[in-house]
């Protein structure tokens, strides 16, 4: 198996985005039309950018779908093989 990488959670350069644009974790949720809570989760990395969040991001000029979605996935899979090494 080829080296292992460890990529951000995409909640991380989400979290990015929200400050680049100076918009509070309330205000994104207003837009991104989900919980505040919801959002939270997602920035803090105990859940994952759903196929709907992905959408939600791509309405807003934050990346595509597509890109959101394999970040998730490329989090996920790093994830899982550092499991099975353990």
């Amino acid at each position: 198996m080829g080296e292992m990488f460890d990529p951000a959670h995409p909640g991380e350069i989400l979290r990015e985005n929200l400050e680049e644009v100076g918009w509070t974790v309330t205000e994104a949720a207003r837009r991104l039309g989900v919980t505040r809570a919801m959002l939270s989760r997602v920035l803090n990395g105990h859940a994952g950018v759903s196929a709907e969040m992905a959408i939600r991001l791509e309405t807003v000029g934050w990346g595509s779908a597509d890109l959101w979605v394999r970040m998730q996935g490329n989090f996920d899979l790093a994830r899982a093989r550092r499991s099975a090494a353990a």
